[in-house]
């Protein structure tokens, strides 16, 4: 499968180096730095490349949006026909220093980040996820917590996405929890904000997972 990676930050690099590991063809775009970028693209392997948003785009079969909230609207702007594409979206409305959330693109502040994204590309197929876990673990030689494995929920509108989205996310090594239609990106992008900012207050940052169990 072809991804491309909107976003090398830590979540994005992360990501995309866990999906080229498994061999994806991975396409690292955005970047302030084209260096950083190519090193990138250059550590995570054969299967992986740097290029700009637009060629990343229209090479990839899904596209991950790994960047901050002030720049999303630019970069879907830029980045040319996402028409028939899976968009995954781990965008936070969290400040960068976690106190709070940001000013959304949309004055309808019952609306999630993912739902803008949608309304933004109507026609591509928006899943939400991997925004309940942190990206130092993405980064770490393994998800695992003792014998357990972190859970990470996702949710949209399309059944066939949504199921490309779960073999992602099992790929990275989390347990996939479908937790419903797109609307749901509402409660979860709560969700994560509060498991944020308690990670961050209790000093247990990075080091935990949120685990869904199931009976």
């Amino acid at each position: 499968m072809n991804i491309g990676i909107i976003g090398t930050g830590n979540m994005g690099a992360a990501l995309g180096k866990l999906w080229a590991k498994a061999g994806h063809q991975v396409i690292f775009s955005y970047s302030r730095d084209e260096n950083k970028l190519r090193e990138i693209a250059t550590s995570a392997g054969i299967t992986a490349k740097a290029e700009s948003i637009q060629a990343g785009v229209a090479q990839s079969d899904v596209v991950l949006l790994a960047v901050w909230l002030p720049s999303l609207e630019e970069v879907i702007q830029t980045a040319g026909s996402l028409a028939g594409k899976i968009i995954i979206t781990c965008v936070s409305g969290l400040k960068p220093d976690f106190t709070g959330q940001t000013v959304g693109l949309t004055t309808d502040l019952k609306i999630s980040v993912a739902e803008t994204i949608q309304q933004l590309v109507p026609n591509a197929k928006v899943v939400e996820a991997f925004n309940t876990t942190f990206a130092e673990i993405i980064a770490s030689d393994s998800r695992q917590f003792g014998s357990d494995f972190p859970s990470v929920f996702y949710c949209g509108n399309d059944i066939e996405a949504k199921q490309i989205v779960a073999g992602l996310i099992e790929e990275c090594g989390y347990q996939a929890v479908d937790a419903g239609n797109l609307i749901v990106a509402r409660t979860l992008e709560t969700l994560a904000t509060a498991w944020v900012q308690f990670a961050v207050s209790s000093q247990l940052f990075p080091n935990l997972g949120l685990k869904a169990l199931q009976r």
